[in-house]
C-alpha cells in the first residue's frame, strides 16, 4: 500500500473519506463494517499502514490537512463554476454580458476585501469558528446561485448575494488554510504547503470537466441542480473541520505586529515576490484558451476548456512533484530555476512562430509557476515564525492582487502593440524577473542579518 506519510494526509484515501463522514454514520451497520475491515487489515496485514486509531479525528492532524485540501477544492468551485454558466444567465434572464462579466470582478475584489478583514479579526474570533464559517458562506452562497435569481425580483441583485456570499467563503479559505497547515505538527511543512496548493488546480480541472459532463448528460437548463450538488461539498466539509484538531500559529499576544512586518525590508520583499507570483500565473493563463484554440487547432468552445485545464495540470503536477522532492532540494533555488524556466517559457510562447510550440510554451509556463505561491508561503514562515494569520493574510492579497495586475499588464501591451497577442504576452516576463531579483535581494539581506549577528555574538 502507498505510505502517504511523506505527503501529510491520512494513511489512506479510505480513512480520509470515512472520517470526514463518521459522524454521521455512528450506530450505523457501515461504521461496524469499516471498523472491522481496518481491524482485518491492521491484524493481517503487517505491511498495511492503516489502523483503527486512524480512524480517530479529535486528535489527528492528518485530518486537519486533509480537510484543508477539501477546503482548496471549495476554493475551485467558488471561483470557476459561476463563470461556465455566464451565457445561460445571458440568455436565461436577459442580462447583458458586460453586466454578467462584472460578476468576476465583483468575486475577486470581495475576496480582497475579506483578505484585509482576516489579517484584524481572524485571531481574535478563532480559526475554527472562522473557517467553518467559511465553509456555510460558501455552501449558501454556491446554492444560491440556484434559486435567489428566481426568488427575486431582479435576477442580477440574486446573482450578486450569492456571489456575495460565497466570496466571503473563498477568501476565508483563501487566507485561513495555509496557516492551519502550516501551524499543524507535521514533519516537512514545505511538502505539505506545495500539495495542499495544488489541491487548488486538481479542483479547478474537476469542476470544468465534471460540469461540463453534467451539462451534456443531463442538459444544461438543469444547472440549478449542479449548483445545489456542489454545494453539498462545502457543507460536508462544515462537519470535517468541527471536528479536526486546529492548532494556532503563534500563542496569544506573541503574533507580530502590522508595524513590526512591514517595517522589514524582507517581509516588504515578501509582498513584491508574491505579487510576482501572481502576475506571473495569471499573466499566462488568462490567454491559455486562445494559445489551445490555436496549438491544437478547435473550435473556442473547446479551447476555452483545453487551455485552463492544461495550464492546471502543469500547475498542479509542479506542486506534487515539489512535494516529493522538498526535502532534498532547497527551496530558494528551486524557486530561482522555476523563475527561469517562466522567462523561457514567456519567450516560446511569444516568438514561436508555431502554434504548437506557442501551446507547450503555454504548459511550460503552469509547470513552472506551481511553486512560487505555495513557496513563498513557506519562505515566508521560515523567516518569520511570529508572523501570524496577518502574514498570510497580506501575502495571500499581494498574489491576488498580482493575478490581476498581470492580466492588466498583458492586455495594456496587447494594445499597444497592435493587438499583438503574443508581444502582449511577452510584456508579463517582467514579473518573473523582478521574482528573481527579489529572491537574490533576501537571501543578500539574509546573509547580511546573519553577519552582523555573528558580530554581536563575537563581541
Amino acid at each position: 500500500m502507498v505510505n502517504f506519510d511523506s505527503l501529510f494526509v491520512p494513511e489512506s484515501m479510505e480513512v480520509a473519506i470515512f472520517g470526514m463522514f463518521s459522524q454521521k454514520l455512528k450506530f450505523c451497520v457501515i461504521e461496524k463494517i469499516l471498523i472491522l475491515w481496518y481491524a482485518y487489515k491492521s491484524h493481517f496485514d503487517k505491511n498495511s499502514s492503516v489502523r483503527v486509531s486512524d480512524l480517530s479525528i479529535k486528535n489527528n492532524y492528518n485530518h486537519t490537512v486533509f480537510a484543508c485540501y477539501f477546503g482548496y477544492i471549495i476554493q475551485a468551485i467558488v471561483n470557476n463554476f459561476a463563470p461556465l454558466l455566464f451565457l445561460t444567465f445571458r440568455s436565461e434572464f436577459g442580462i447583458p454580458l458586460n453586466m454578467i462579466t462584472t460578476l468576476v470582478t465583483i468575486n475577486f475584489l470581495f475576496q480582497l476585501f475579506i483578505d484585509v478583514v482576516c489579517a484584524k479579526v481572524v485571531d481574535k474570533i478563532g480559526y475554527r469558528k472562522c473557517i467553518v464559517a467559511a465553509q456555510l458562506f460558501s455552501a449558501v452562497g454556491i446554492a444560491g446561485l440556484g434559486f435567489l435569481p428566481d426568488l427575486l425580483p431582479n435576477p442580477y441583485v440574486g446573482l450578486i448575494i450569492s456571489i456575495l456570499l460565497y466570496a466571503t467563503g473563498g477568501g476565508l479559505i483563501e487566507v485561513l488554510v495555509s496557516p492551519i497547515v502550516e501551524a499543524c505538527p507535521i514533519k516537512n511543512k514545505k511538502a505539505a504547503m506545495s500539495l495542499l496548493h495544488s489541491f487548488y488546480c486538481w479542483g479547478h480541472l474537476f469542476v470544468v470537466i465534471a460540469s461540463t459532463v453534467f451539462f451534456v448528460v443531463f442538459g444544461i437548463e438543469n444547472w440549478r441542480i449542479l449548483a445545489f450538488l456542489w454545494a453539498v461539498v462545502p457543507f460536508l466539509n462544515t462537519f470535517y473541520f468541527a471536528k479536526v484538531p486546529i492548532a494556532h500559529l503563534t500563542e496569544e499576544g506573541q503574533q507580530m505586529s502590522l508595524k513590526e512586518l512591514f517595517s522589514s525590508k524582507q517581509f516588504l520583499l515578501f509582498i513584491l515576490v508574491m505579487v510576482c507570483a501572481g502576475a506571473s500565473e495569471q499573466g499566462m493563463s488568462q490567454w491559455a484558451s486562445a494559445f489551445a484554440e490555436a496549438g491544437l487547432g478547435v473550435s473556442k468552445t473547446i479551447g476555452d476548456l483545453a487551455g485552463p485545464s492544461i495550464f492546471a495540470i502543469t500547475m498542479g503536477t509542479s506542486r506534487v512533484i515539489y512535494s516529493k522532492i522538498s526535502e532534498k532540494i532547497d527551496l530558494n533555488r528551486y524557486m530561482t530555476a522555476c523563475s527561469v524556466l517562466c522567462v523561457a517559457s514567456y519567450a516560446i510562447a511569444a516568438f514561436s512562430g508555431n502554434p504548437v510550440f506557442s501551446l507547450i510554451g503555454c504548459a511550460m509556463c503552469g509547470f513552472s509557476v506551481g511553486v512560487m505561491w505555495p513557496g513563498s508561503f513557506s519562505l515566508a514562515s521560515e523567516k518569520f515564525p511570529k508572523g501570524g494569520t496577518a502574514m498570510f493574510a497580506f501575502l495571500a492579497l499581494a498574489g491576488d492582487f498580482g493575478c490581476s495586475f498581470g492580466p492588466t499588464v498583458v492586455g495594456f501591451a496587447t494594445s499597444v502593440m497592435n493587438d499583438d497577442l503574443k508581444k502582449g504576452v511577452f510584456a508579463a516576463v517582467v514579473f518573473p524577473i523582478m521574482l528573481i531579483a527579489g529572491i537574490f535581494a533576501m537571501k543578500k539581506l539574509s546573509k547580511e542579518k546573519t553577519a552582523t549577528a555573528s558580530e554581536v555574538n563575537l563581541k
